[in-house]
């Protein structure tokens, strides 16, 4: 599917994937977060309580996911999603419902599990399997449902939270996923089976300039490349949650206003949004391991600059900077991990680098708020993870000859 034809022809799959990216808003860190203080109020929970609540359910969605992630590959994707989606409502009203820290471990669980990490890892595999020479493409297109999620969401939360409670808001979003998620999946998957957009990159061991030969998660796991990518893998995830989740913080020792900072949400989402389209097109032209060295280097310098930067115009700098990663690492990997060990089995690889980042993203707030509790200031932190950034950014240079298709070893 290389050209613009076959790309349009596509649509339906292409709407999928971003119907099943924007619902994965409702279990990521900027949607839950609308809630704190409403939860932290009504059940008695100080910062670090909920905190310790969130990282508890996170830690175990991560591990959770690494099995269930294997069910994109053993199942219908339409109908799995469906099915996430049917368990992600059930989520919310257990936390509409929610009256203790118990209910609330296990309503955020579900929320982590199905939300952040299987409709994200869903909309993902998704594209990666039923696109071949278009990938690139077609991974920027279907992952415009995240930043549209961070847009629409939180000003929509903001302003029904001014006339109801904060437990119908989630009935709301329950009744919501149900009643127009679950249908408008079933109905573009029938379009998609219809048009067999799902069977056009399947076949085991095909190779071409975009795929390569299937390898199982086992073999994945016995590979050097695969660690090798890690520590920059993890480095968006990690950073961004671990920034914003203390983003009170950054603007307080910044004397800067939490008003100000959060109108720079916007920044952040059409930088998101613009990097990861031309990414798209990019990696369609010269492959995701080519680009894996320069998408953390806006990263690398938005930390510099907020580390640095005093004025509240830094801000906005910050967040527009972080955005271009944050586009950027959807993409580029989405793409590499089929360039590397082709689609037979891309749900359960791709589920080992979702819940390692899932797992990054649960022990960011704490190990933060730990230094800075123990006196390590923010702006220090900053300064060390825009040194680290880059110094992952040269070493993805250093390996990116390495990173070429190859067949699988021997079992």
């Amino acid at each position: 599917m290389a050209d613009e034809r076959l790309l349009r022809r596509a649509a339906p799959a292409l709407l999928l994937g971003f119907v099943l990216a924007f619902g994965s808003s409702f279990g990521q860190t900027f949607f839950i977060s609308l809630f704190a203080g409403a939860i932290r109020s009504e059940l008695d929970l100080s910062h670090g309580g909920f905190g310790a609540l969130y990282t508890v359910a996170t830690l175990a969605s991560a591990a959770t996911l690494l099995g269930l992630g294997k069910a994109a590959d053993r199942f219908d994707i339409v109908r799995t999603s469906a099915v996430t989606l049917v368990g992600l409502a059930l989520a919310a009203a257990a936390m509409a419902n929610a009256r203790s820290s118990v209910v609330i471990v296990f309503a955020l669980f579900g929320l982590r599990l199905l939300g952040q990490g299987m409709m994200s890892h869903l909309a993902m595999t998704a594209m990666g399997r039923w696109f071949t020479a278009g990938r690139g493409r077609a991974l920027s297109l279907a992952s415009l449902g995240h930043p549209m999620g961070e847009a629409l969401l939180p000003p929509l939360v903001a302003g029904l939270l001014t006339f109801v409670a904060w437990r119908q808001v989630w009935i709301g979003m329950a009744i919501a996923v149900v009643a127009a998620f679950v249908p408008a999946v079933l109905i573009l998957g029938g379009v998609v089976r219809r048009r067999g957009l799902d069977r056009a990159a399947t076949s085991e061991g095909s190779v071409d300039s975009n795929t390569a030969p299937s390898w199982t998660r086992k073999q994945v796991l016995a590979d050097k490349r695969f660690y090798a990518l890690l520590p920059g893998v993890l480095a968006p995830p990690f950073i961004v949650t671990g920034v914003l989740f203390h983003q009170v913080h950054l603007v307080t020792v910044k004397s800067w206003t939490l008003a100000g900072f959060t109108a720079c949400y916007p920044l952040f989402a059409a930088s998101q949004t613009g990097v990861a389209l031309g990414l798209g097109w990019l990696v369609d032209r010269h492959g995701a391991a080519r680009l894996m060295p320069f998408y953390l280097l806006p990263l690398s310098a938005a930390l510099a600059v907020a580390a640095i930067g005093e004025a509240e115009v830094t801000a906005a700098v910050f967040m527009t900077l972080m955005g271009c990663t944050a586009g950027g690492a959807a993409i580029v990997f989405g793409a590499l991990w089929p360039e590397l060990y082709g689609v037979a089995h891309l749900g359960a690889i791709r589920s080992l680098a979702v819940s390692s980042m899932v797992f990054a993203t649960a022990l960011a707030p704490g190990a933060m708020g730990w230094l800075i509790d123990e006196g390590v200031r923010l702006e220090t932190q900053l300064l060390v993870l825009a040194v680290y950034t880059a110094v992952c950014a040269a070493f993805f240079g250093v390996l990116r000859p390495r990173l070429t298709p190859r067949a699988p070893p021997v079992s």
